[in-house]
């Protein structure tokens, strides 16, 4: 089953960007070690949220917005998808990742 994980965290100001985090060689070593066991199948990281451009259609008429679709502190850094046996899997997976120390992971499982 395939899974996707929403990496995000809260903006700290330290100005450390997800590129950084996922050079980091402890988030090297998770993608080292998930594409061993062959459950990593694709991963991205995302530019910061004031790159992000949310679209709505309200009435036929589409609307813009800059930054992203929520105003919040915790925000998406990147995604991985993973294919494992099951949600156990998964979960175990999440919480290896090394953002998940101090920010998020969401688990979310892929309509097959």
């Amino acid at each position: 089953m395939r899974y996707l994980l929403l990496i995000g965290g809260e903006d700290d100001d330290s100005g450390r960007t997800s590129q950084d985090v996922c050079g980091e060689d402890e988030s090297v070593a998770w993608i080292e070690e998930m594409t061993r066991r062959r459950v990593l199948l694709s991963g991205e990281v995302l530019r910061p949220p004031s790159d992000a451009t949310t679209v709505r259609v309200r009435d036929g008429e589409v609307l813009l917005s800059d930054g992203p679709f929520a105003e919040t502190k915790e925000q998406m850094g990147g995604f991985s998808v993973i294919e494992c046996a099951n949600l156990d899997e998964a979960l175990e997976i999440a919480a290896a990742h090394p953002v998940a120390k101090y920010g998020m992971v969401e688990v979310r499982p892929i309509w097959e």
